[in-house]
Formats: C-alpha cells, sequence, structure tokens
C-alpha cells in the first residue's frame, strides 16, 4: 500500500509542478463561465424578489418570501463577485453548488416522462459534470503559490 500511495504522490507533485500559477488579475476561463453562470442567477433571483416584494404574484397558491429570495440573490452576488476576483472560496462554494445541480439533474433523469425531457436532462448533467472537472485545475492554480526562480 505504501508502494502505491508513493507512485501516486511522485505523479501527484509531477502535475504539481506542471501547474502555471495565475498572473496578476488573470482568471481561468472554467471561473469566468462560473461567474457569469452565477451573476445570471443572481440577476434573476433579484428579479424575483422585486416581483415578490411589490406584487401580489402566486407560485403554485402562495406567495413567494421575499426574504428567502433576498438571501439567495445576496449569496450568488457574493459568489460571483468572489469568482470574478478568482477567490479560492468563491470558486470552491460553485463547486458545491455544481455537485448539487449535478445531483438534481441525475435524479432528474429518474422521473423524465419523454425522451427530449431525458436527453436534454443528461446533457444538462453532461455539462456540469465538464464545468466541474474544469474547475478543479482552476482551484489548484488558484491555490498554488508565487513560484519563485531557483537561486
Amino acid at each position: 500500500m505504501r508502494e502505491g500511495y508513493a507512485k501516486a504522490e511522485v505523479k501527484n507533485q509531477k502535475v504539481r509542478e506542471s501547474l502555471e500559477p495565475l498572473e496578476q488579475g488573470q482568471r481561468p476561463a472554467a471561473v469566468t463561465v462560473g461567474a457569469v453562470f452565477t451573476m445570471v442567477v443572481a440577476a434573476i433571483f433579484w428579479a424575483s424578489s422585486l416581483v415578490a416584494l411589490f406584487t401580489s404574484t402566486e407560485v403554485n397558491g402562495s406567495e413567494p418570501n421575499p426574504g428567502q429570495l433576498i438571501a439567495t440573490a445576496l449569496i450568488m452576488s457574493v459568489m460571483a463577485w468572489g469568482m470574478w476576483m478568482s477567490r479560492y472560496w468563491a470558486v470552491l462554494g460553485f463547486q458545491m453548488l455544481l455537485v448539487l445541480l449535478i445531483i438534481a439533474a441525475i435524479a432528474g433523469l429518474v422521473v423524465a416522462s419523454s425522451l427530449i425531457q431525458m436527453i436534454s436532462t443528461l446533457i444538462l448533467t453532461v455539462g456540469l459534470s465538464l464545468l466541474f472537472f474544469y474547475m478543479v485545475k482552476a482551484m489548484a492554480r488558484i491555490q498554488m503559490p508565487e513560484r519563485r526562480p531557483p537561486e
């Protein structure tokens, strides 16, 4: 078991050494996609909270709670800002959100009632999974310290 761990650690070290640190103000493409996605979701929640505050709109027979919508919009806005600024905590939070969305999409496959619904849910699941995959390398680049040239 120790040999397997040692081999894996050597492989991990090679991957770490191949990573390039981010330049000042640089943001990986996957993080940019995530930030834009989160900004859109935040805008939708801000608009929904305004509608809930100023109208008597009902959803499934009851009025939505504006406080919950505002809280979600605020969280999404902070996450979008954090990812735009390439903050590790924001990318980690977005990955948690991606995992929840992937699980929900997989559960949606179970209850899909038509072939079109099944295919579109499968496309959504694959897209979210790919974004999650590319976020892992982006997180490693965000987290890594600046490299100093050997003396």
